[in-house]
């Protein structure tokens, strides 16, 4: 899976949740693929949100030094 931006992961998870909920009988293995893909895309979104977490921490971090 390519590394996409935060918001698209997000669409395609609701993308997903909404088909499970469309479905008036679930076909297991289409399902199967369809929570795979989003487990896929919650790690990866994990992942994104780590990265940005870091880089509010170093910029905080760099606002501290220059005021002190």
């Amino acid at each position: 899976m390519k590394k996409e931006n935060l918001g698209a992961s997000l669409k395609k998870l609701e993308s997903i949740v909404g088909w499970f909920e469309s479905q008036e009988e679930v076909d297991i293995e289409k399902g199967l693929e369809k929570v795979k893909e989003g487990v896929k895309l919650i790690k990866a979104s994990k992942e994104q949100l780590k990265e940005v977490e870091n880089e509010f921490e170093e910029i905080k971090k760099e606002l501290k030094d220059e005021n002190n």
